[in-house]
């Protein structure tokens, strides 16, 4: 499981007393273990995909942050955001592409929005950026 790696990489962060990395998996696993709680309280376990969108939504506040870190002009802030969002980036299963979403949608046979948007969340669920898929099925139609 994806939570058991970042685990043993929050180790060894620990081991080599990186304090870039060893912050970033802190936060990353509180959130995980966050979710974790408010899934148990459904009945719900939490599945690799689901670590998958907590890792995504880490990444994009970390892009917002390193954002308003160049803003201000602090290079050490942004050098240390950079470094956290590659140590993100790697726990990611590779992404579809624009291509590959758009051969998905042409197999299907109904390419309605809400049936398309379904499929995509059902079958590839932290492997695609819903908006891409939005974006492609708009230009098919």
């Amino acid at each position: 499981m994806i939570e058991e790696e970042i685990k043993k990489a929050n180790i060894e962060a620990m081991k080599k007393k990186d304090s870039v990395a060893r912050a970033f998996y802190s936060v990353l696993m509180t959130k995980i273990m966050l979710e974790r709680i408010a899934r148990r309280e459904s009945g719900k376990d939490l599945t690799d995909a689901d670590v998958s969108n907590i890792i995504q939504k880490v990444i994009k506040e970390l892009n917002d942050e390193k954002e308003n870190y160049q803003k201000v002009g602090n290079a050490e802030e942004v050098a240390n955001l950079e470094r956290q969002i590659q140590l993100a980036s790697a726990y990611l299963p590779k992404m579809l592409s624009k291509g590959e979403i758009k051969e998905i949608i042409l197999g299907l046979d109904d390419k309605s929005i809400p049936f398309v948007m379904k499929h995509f969340k059902a079958n590839f669920n932290g492997q695609v950026d819903m908006r891409l898929v939005q974006e492609v099925l708009k230009e098919l139609t």
